[in-house]
């Protein structure tokens, strides 16, 4: 039996029409790829990109890789492992049955991955090469081809450029997708773009429709005049959990004008609500708020929303430790989980797309994890796909890019020794369960009798 060299140019059980829409989309002749093959089970298959064109689409061949024993073969030459064959005609080229020359020049790697193998992928992404292209071949890559992406994901955004919404704008170039924007339906008719805010509805999408899913608001730090437009939206909304993943001046530079009142006032008016603090205490690396909030026509009917503000996540750059993002993601969700019907958790750092992006995905990551356990398969570079076709720009920096790697992997390495001690002491459990009965037996006729 051929036992499998895994690389990240393998790209498992992938159907040959499959790995063609995959080659074409990049784009650039002699990329290649290795699949199972799905005709001959124990074979595998090199996909290559060619320069040629087919039916006004570039040419995509496939070369057969023969599985003898445990060695590996094109049908001349033998070797003792895949990555040796695929190494050794990166050196030379493959002469197809027509005469015509195939190279492999650039592997296009497979970002998808085993939870519970993650390390070994992130060592393979941190090896350096001597060799320019080669070094290039890891995390750095797989962000590049992200951005490269991004261009591709023509949605409009009509709205955010309205003339009467600009002023509205922390950054000129963030805007929000129409198809996403979340809409202030208490709008003023009279008022042009009274229903816009820099914010939009992002979901799991990959996960299937029976699944449950999550969702969040993900938005832009408020402005002076947008205060009321947030506070509306979490009212519109239900959403009862603020999460805040910026200070509110860093580096003498406002991110983000605080919406909620200080501690030594009464309250504090935002837009068309009153606005009190509950308390507030500090964690290890953040503060929990609680808020009041209650329409200034209504003071009587009254919400609590609880105000998360982690406060050591550097502006583009990223925590040292993921553990203390993983436990304060934790604290969060128990939140979320113990209030019944809650809306939307609002997200939000200062653009709304980089520290928001990445926390969402870590959380989505984790979940996903949590509810198939640590044996499925996860995709780093599809899931910040998947967000960024609902806002742009999600996840900014290959440093980000990166931190959600070792987010996941801590996580894993977490849930690893929990299971461990959790199957030790079932097994001493079983080792003494015969003792459990009689133990229980002796404590009830030593209870006093009535």
């Amino acid at each position: 039996m051929c036992v499998l060299s895994v690389h990240s140019w393998y790209h498992g059980y992938l159907s040959g029409p499959d790995a063609e829409k995959l080659l074409q989309e990049k784009g650039e002749p002699w990329t290649f790829l290795v699949r199972e093959s799905r005709s001959k089970p124990g074979d595998f298959v090199i996909s290559v990109l060619t320069a040629d064109t087919k039916d006004g689409k570039p040419r995509v061949t496939h070369v057969k890789i023969i599985c003898e024993g445990e060695r590996y073969t094109l049908g001349d030459v033998k070797y003792d492992t895949l990555t040796d064959l695929i190494e050794a005609y990166k050196k030379k080229h493959i002469e197809e049955v027509s005469g015509a020359r195939v190279y492999l020049k650039k592997p296009y790697y497979s970002t998808r991955v085993n939870a519970a193998d993650i390390e070994n992928r992130m060592k393979e992404l941190d090896k350096k090469s001597e060799k320019e292209v080669a070094a290039k071949a890891g995390f750095w890559e797989e962000f590049d081809a992200l951005q490269k992406q991004e261009s591709n994901l023509l949605y409009e955004r009509k709205e955010g450029q309205r003339s009467e919404n600009k002023s509205k704008n922390r950054y000129k170039n963030i805007l929000p997708f129409d198809h996403t924007r979340v809409v202030l339906q208490c709008r003023d008719p009279n008022v042009p773009g009274s229903d816009y805010i820099n914010a939009n509805y992002v979901s799991n999408l990959l996960w299937g429709a029976e699944e449950p899913l999550k969702h969040f608001i993900a938005c832009q730090g408020c402005l002076g005049s947008t205060v009321g437009d947030f506070w509306e939206m979490i009212w519109q909304e239900n959403s009862r959990i603020i999460v805040m993943t910026t200070k509110e001046i860093e580096k003498g530079r406002t991110k983000c004008v605080p919406y909620w009142p200080d501690a030594d006032t009464d309250g504090k008016e935002f837009g068309h609500f009153w606005v009190e603090l509950v308390s507030e205490h500090e964690a290890m690396e953040y503060k929990v708020r609680t808020l009041r909030v209650s329409l200034l026509e209504n003071r009587n009917e009254t919400r609590d929303i609880i105000h998360y503000q982690y406060l050591n996540w550097p502006d583009h750059g990223v925590p040292s430790d993921p553990g203390g993002v993983l436990s304060f993601l934790g604290e969060v969700n128990r939140m979320q989980e113990s209030i019944p019907g809650a809306g939307p958790i609002i997200v939000h750092c200062s653009a709304g797309i980089g520290r928001t992006g990445t926390i969402i995905v870590i959380d989505m990551l984790v979940d996903i994890i949590q509810t198939k356990g640590l044996d499925c398969d996860i995709d780093v570079q599809k899931s910040i796909q998947m967000v960024r076709s609902q806002r742009s720009g999600m996840v900014q920096t290959e440093a980000q890019y990166r931190f959600i790697y070792s987010a996941i992997a801590h996580y894993i390495d977490s849930a690893k020794h929990k299971l461990q001690a959790f199957e030790k002491t079932k097994a001493a459990e079983s080792e003494y369960g015969n003792l459990a009965p009689a133990m229980t037996k002796m404590k009830v006729s030593r209870s006093p009798s009535k």
